[in-house]
Order: structure tokens, then sequence, then C-alpha cells
């Protein structure tokens, strides 16, 4: 998994960029991913992430993680990214992650949750939107959640 972290606000220290760059390869190995498949992930602050939930999901308010899916459209006129890229012989990337840890840890003492199982559920869940998995119909929720969950609970992150 070639995963690019932004974290230019430094929202999060540096030496937890590698728990984060593992989690995501633990997931992706869990999905059977290609090894090069790429993706990013952006450490913002709480106003940064108000201000692209208010610009690209009309809701204006904080959010732990807003996801951004390169094949999330299928009744685009945009041609098959995973197509193209085997034609091509390029890297599949799925999209990017813009995630807000400090509303992140407000979420884990709400949940009662430890900070790192709040924001390896941030990260998971995220990452499984990029990936095609949707949480709107029940029957997808089902499938969603458990495997948000097998993921979580084989990383260690258990509730």
């Amino acid at each position: 998994m070639n995963l690019e972290i932004i974290n230019d606000d430094q929202v999060l220290p540096a030496e937890r960029e590698q728990w984060i760059t593992d989690l995501v390869a633990y997931a992706a190995n869990r999905l059977d991913l290609p090894a090069d498949t790429e993706m990013s992930i952006s450490l913002i602050t709480d106003e940064k992430i108000r201000e692209i939930n208010r610009e690209y999901r009309d809701k204006d308010r904080v959010t732990d993680v807003i996801s951004f899916a390169i094949e999330d459209d299928e009744d685009s006129d945009l041609p098959n990214f995973d197509e193209l890229a085997a034609e091509l012989e390029i890297p599949r990337n799925i999209g990017d992650l813009f995630i807000a840890p400090n509303h992140v840890r407000e979420q884990a003492k709400e949940y009662e949750h430890s900070f790192d199982r709040e924001f390896g559920y941030t990260v998971v869940h995220g990452f499984l939107h990029l990936n095609g998995y949707d949480h709107i119909e029940p029957e997808d929720e089902k499938v969603m959640i458990k495997l948000q969950e097998e993921i979580l609970d084989g990383y260690g992150l258990k509730r």
C-alpha cells in the first residue's frame, strides 16, 4: 500500500504516522489489495474539516472524517479507473481521506474509547468507504461494520 500522510499542521505527532501506515497496510492486506494501491490521508484541524464539510457536503459542522473515493460514482462519465490502471500498468489510486484528530479525540472521550481505538475506527471506516463499502442500506451496513470490526479486532484495537 502506498500511503501518503499529510500532517502539515502537526495535529498529530509525526511518530504516529507510522502507526497509521501500519494500520492501513493491515486493512489493505485484509482486502487483498495490490501492494502498489495508492491513497492519501490528510490530518487537518477542526476548522479545515468544517470548511470541507460545508463546501462539499453542505453540512456546516465539524466531523471526524471525510472520504473522497476516486471510484465513487457509478453513473459517472469518467472511465473505469480499475480497468484504466490495469491497461496503462499504473497503480490504482483509491482516493483521499481527511481526518480531524482533535475531533476524534473528543469522540473517544464521549464514547469512552481509547484515542487509538477511536482513531483506528475512523481510519478503517474511511478506508472502507474508499474501497466501495457503504452503510446507507441496512444490508450494506452489516457487511461494512462486520468487516470494520474484524480489521480493528485483528489489529488489536478491540472495544
